[in-house]
């Protein structure tokens, strides 16, 4: 699937599978440099845009490294980018660590997934279908073992 990319930095690389074929994500770039002190967030743009065909959506997702390593993630996860938005992709990124994190310039700061999707229309009803499971939610089945 082919899908338009605007370059707004030609220092940064474009989106990248690391192993095509194997990696569902592609490596999205900060455009930006900053610390960002523990608790604190920022938004650290990626020097794209692209344009996505309608009945796609992409979804940005934390890397997990950052997460593991650091406890620096998405803010917003999944964050999402509409078939109908046309400017530059922002990367809100959270510092949950304990430390300061510093954001160079080039650095792989999330992962971008497109992925198809399907419009619906509700259709309003006076009952829904019976499950097994009913109104359970919330930990409804009891506490694991």
């Amino acid at each position: 699937m082919k899908i338009e990319i605007k370059r707004l930095d030609d220092s940064l690389p474009l989106p990248e599978y690391k192993h095509r074929g194997e990696d569902v994500g592609m490596d999205l770039y900060s455009r930006e440099e900053g610390v960002l002190k523990p608790g604190e967030y920022r938004l650290f743009k990626t020097g794209i845009a692209i344009s996505l065909p309608r009945g796609y959506a992409g979804f940005v997702n934390p890397r997990s490294g950052l997460a593991v390593d650091y406890g620096v993630t998405v803010l917003n996860a999944d964050g999402v980018i509409d078939p109908g938005y046309r400017g530059e992709i922002g990367i809100p990124l959270i510092n949950h660590g304990q430390e300061e994190f510093s954001v160079k310039k080039g650095a792989r700061i999330a992962q971008l997934v497109v992925q198809k999707y399907e419009e619906v229309e509700w259709e309003e009803v006076e009952e829904l279908s019976v499950t097994d499971r009913g109104e359970g939610g919330f930990g409804h089945t009891g506490i694991m073992d």
